[in-house]
């Protein structure tokens, strides 16, 4: 895991997978993001090594309340930037795609400014 953008892929990840009532395990990490299994491994260690994330016995990813606080962080950047840019005409896929993108460079005051705007429409 190379940089912050990863890091918060990993943890949206595991979160969106619990929102859908799934195991949040590292090969439902890997399937889901179509990555090699080492690769996840070597992030979920990363992940908890900087106290993100716990791994029970069972091999579920659990937040830890850092861990939870940063993915649902991201969480609510990806929503709110994918639904300013379906209202800007984006079909949802593309719209999501580029949410994806945009999430992780935008800066906090700006985030601000779009998530008041999206919710005083």
């Amino acid at each position: 895991m190379k940089n912050t953008e990863s890091k918060e892929m990993y943890l949206e990840t595991i979160l969106t997978l619990k929102k859908r009532g799934l195991r949040a395990r590292s090969v439902d990490v890997a399937n889901e993001l179509g990555f090699s299994r080492p690769s996840v491994s070597n992030a979920v260690k990363l992940l908890q090594k900087q106290g993100y994330i716990t791994v029970g016995t069972d091999g579920e990813l659990n937040f830890t309340e850092n861990g939870q606080k940063t993915a649902e962080r991201v969480y609510e950047r990806h929503l709110v930037l994918t639904e300013i840019l379906v209202r800007a005409g984006a079909d949802k896929k593309l719209a999501e795609d580029n949410a994806c993108r945009i999430e992780h460079v935008i800066s906090d005051d700006m985030f601000e400014i779009l998530k008041n705007y999206v919710n005083n429409k």
